[in-house]
């Protein structure tokens, strides 16, 4: 436990921004989960529709620093890789 003043500030800080990050990066968590299960169903509107929702998860926790810009760039790409292929797929 801190004695100094700013030492026991700080501590309370810190635990305030882990419970925030941590909020965060459930939600991205989540969202992805939701969308990996929608590609399982290959219902196209709802992919889509899960999709939206990662890429802004993932965005909101990129803008507080949660997780890394280039991060949330890559799982984006990654998702919207398997929303063109499902495309395709059902386009054939």
């Amino acid at each position: 436990m801190p004695n100094i003043k700013s030492a026991k500030k700080r501590l309370l800080q810190n635990e305030r921004s882990r419970k925030i990050n941590s909020a965060y990066k459930s939600r991205a968590r989540t969202t992805r989960r939701k969308f990996l299960a929608a590609l399982e169903e290959k219902n196209v509107e709802d992919v889509k529709k899960a999709y939206a929702e990662f890429c802004s998860a993932l965005d909101k926790s990129a803008k507080h620093g949660v997780i890394k810009k280039n991060t949330a760039i890559r799982s984006k790409r990654r998702g919207a890789e398997k929303v063109r292929t499902l495309e395709q797929g059902t386009a054939e």
